[in-house]
């Protein structure tokens, strides 16, 4: 009988001990076992730098990603079955359904759980893995943010069928779309539209950067280059060319521009059709592909002050009135006062019990508003310079993704639980109006001179409604026009002739609408 030598006894057990090691993570079933095996012996012939245990651990970890993803992909079928046979019944009793009320139903319950998990994992993966290195944790579990962007908003548009599956009803407003934004690499979160001359727009992406735009002809102006994260929010100053962004790396930067606008092209009608007649014939995403950013666009790399007091992401910024201070909202749980002529830290805000989402100002008085994930937001208020006072409203109970004020006493706050609620600032123990949807809110904005609320959603549509939540229109969507991915945020601007509305998405683009606001109120 053949004698096993040391050495080779000690390469079998080490093997073994490898390969015991790489099981420790439970398989379903015997194909998953066959194909990590299959996966696991490529990997010992491929040369890399990596231990062996290490590239097994992360092939586990892979592994368990894809069969999440599957699991998912086999209930959004299970889902599409049951809403079809759901539609029949409907058809043949000759009902029509506007949103699809399902609250009672186990069928609005599943997939409500479904598509909220998922859209939460991912906006929080993206923002932070696009973060700095102490965020990359999450990042290295997905594989990259890049690739795992694309496959997992495929999946999240084919989880939005579910609902743009019941046709609402017919609106005769028209609500054309006007002009696409394109040229960011990746998502963009939030945009603004410059309160001085020249009126431009401003968009805050995934990719690192914040661009500004021509409104009129589509053009980039100027890109911001000075953030080593993802740049989640942009506002501009009320009387100065500065604007502020809020990042991933964990700073907020102030920078100045300076642009000059192109001469107006004509504008091509690209949409007749009324809001809510658009069909959703496709789910193919046009936008998928890698887009070449402007390569003619002037571009600033320094900031003219860095804010670095928080020890998370920054999720948001905006200035106070009279734009001497600024306040950021992070993922550690605080919102941060500062002055902005010495960049001093005035007063850190703290008391939310999760990572903040949002912060607001109101455009006349001292105040501020925070939202966070703790699922309330607060009214902070420094009018008085001696004492600051805040306020606590429970009114939701998913994460508060935005909350705004209005020109007058109001505050209007979004949710994932998937309403949008309205507040009186003299009286805030309860909402006086709530607007019930069918999908997550994300960054709502609220008109000026009409006080129209524009609903950007995660299953790519945009709702507006008036503030006593009456359902005005639904922003045409199709395979030919609209956002193909969630709807990030939404802007007003009413006094700009050709656009005066904004939204931007996880399409990596914004576009402007023009909005007919005198049919619109006609309608109610």
């Amino acid at each position: 009988m053949p004698v096993e030598s040391g050495s080779s006894a000690a390469a079998r057990q080490a093997k073994q001990k490898r390969k015991s090691h790489s099981l420790s993570i439970r398989r379903t079933n015997s194909t998953e076992q066959e194909r990590s095996g299959l996966q696991r012996d490529m990997l010992e012939g491929q040369d890399s730098k990596l231990p062996l245990s290490l590239r097994s651990n992360l092939l586990d970890l892979f592994s368990q990603i894809e069969r999440e993803f599957e699991n998912l992909y086999i209930e959004n079928l299970e889902l599409r079955r049951e809403i079809e046979t759901l539609n029949d019944r409907l058809a043949a009793e000759g009902q029509t359904f506007e949103g699809a009320d399902l609250a009672k139903g186990a069928l609005k319950t599943k997939a409500s759980h479904s598509t909220s998990q998922l859209s939460q994992k991912l906006k929080t993966t993206y923002k932070a893995s696009t973060s700095k290195p102490r965020s990359n944790s999450c990042h290295a579990r997905v594989g990259g943010s890049r690739n795992f962007s694309v496959t997992s908003w495929e999946l999240w548009g084919g989880d939005s069928w579910i609902v743009s599956s019941f046709k609402a009803t017919t609106s005769r407003a028209v609500c054309q779309l006007v002009r696409e934004y394109v040229g960011h690499r990746d998502g963009i979160w939030d945009l603004s539209v410059t309160r001085t001359q020249p009126v431009v727009l401003g968009t805050a992406s995934a990719d690192h950067t914040a661009m500004l735009w021509s409104i009129e002809t589509g053009k980039c102006l100027l890109k911001y280059l000075g953030h080593q994260g993802s740049v989640n929010s942009i506002k501009f100053h009320p009387t100065e060319q500065m604007a502020l962004t809020a990042s991933g790396d964990q700073t907020a930067h102030i920078w100045r521009y300076m642009v000059q606008l192109p001469t107006p092209q004509p504008v091509a009608d690209m949409s007749q059709t009324p809001c809510e007649d658009d069909v959703d014939f496709s789910d193919k995403d046009e936008a998928d592909g890698e887009v070449d950013g402007p390569n003619d666009c002037p571009s600033v790399r320094i900031a003219t002050t860095t804010l670095r007091s928080h020890q998370g992401v920054v999720i948001a910024a905006d200035w106070l009135v009279g734009g001497k201070q600024v306040v950021t909202a992070s993922w550690d749980r605080a919102a941060n006062l500062y002055d902005v002529e010495t960049s001093e830290l005035v007063h850190s805000l703290t008391g939310h019990d999760q990572e903040l989402t949002h912060c607001c100002t109101h455009p006349t008085q001292r105040l501020v508003v925070t939202s966070s994930r703790d699922t309330t937001f607060r009214l902070w208020d420094f009018r008085d310079p001696s004492i600051h006072s805040v306020n606590v409203f429970q009114g939701h109970t998913d994460t508060v993704t935005s909350a705004v004020f209005t020109v007058g006493d109001n505050v209007v706050s979004g949710s994932d639980d998937r309403t949008v609620k309205v507040w009186d600032l003299k009286n805030m123990r309860s909402p006086i109006a709530t607007i019930r949807t069918d999908s997550a809110v994300n960054r709502i904005s609220v008109s000026v001179n009409q006080r129209i609320i524009a609903l950007p959603h995660d299953n790519r549509q945009v709702r507006l409604f008036d503030m006593s939540g009456v359902r005005l229109a639904r922003l045409p969507r199709s395979n030919r026009q609209g956002h193909r991915r969630m709807v990030c945020c939404s802007a007003w601007c009413e006094d700009n002739i050709s656009c005066n509305l904004f939204t931007c998405g996880f399409d990596r683009q914004a576009i402007g609408w023009n909005i007919n606001i005198p049919a619109l109120l006609q309608e109610k």
